[in-house]
């Protein structure tokens, strides 16, 4: 499902963030992705949805080459991939149920009634039931981290 082939990633002439970089997660694989501040991290996160690309080497998400995409596809590939952000990117003056973890059902046309079935499924699985209503900065950080992974998946 995402594939590296050879990834360099230089942001100057001296400094590689990545370097030679071999990588192959199969779908339905969970992987951690851990090192030191400043490792590339963030920089591989960046490439696997197109929000960076390699200087070089190739990267394949789910049978793509993400170097050849148009705008449009990389916008239909970023609907495809579940990114739970350090800062969750939570929209803080809105409910967990509607406007955050429904929201990307909603824009991608997902009809209401399969909305509210995969929403309170996956709430049921990860959040308390008790806080889907309320605003997010109402809650804990740990409940809006539980909520942002509830929307990423």
């Amino acid at each position: 499902m995402i594939q590296f082939f050879r990834v360099t990633k230089k942001y100057d002439e001296k400094t590689a963030v990545l370097q030679d970089l071999n990588l192959d997660i199969e779908k339905g694989e969970f992987v951690f992705l851990t090192g030191k501040s400043g490792a590339g991290k963030t920089t591989l996160m960046k490439m696997i949805f197109c929000e960076e690309f390699p200087t070089d080497g190739q990267i394949i998400v789910d049978g793509r080459n993400i170097s050849r995409l148009r705008p449009t596809q990389i916008a239909q590939l970023r609907r495809t991939i579940g990114v739970v952000f350090q800062d969750f990117k939570l929209i803080n003056t809105r409910t967990v149920f509607f406007d955050n973890v429904a929201l990307a059902l909603q824009v991608m046309g997902v009809p209401y009634s399969e909305v509210r079935r995969k929403v309170t499924t996956i709430l049921r699985m990860v959040a308390s039931w008790a806080n889907i209503f309320k605003v997010i900065h109402l809650n804990f950080q740990g409940e809006q981290q539980r909520v942002a992974i509830a929307r990423a998946l």
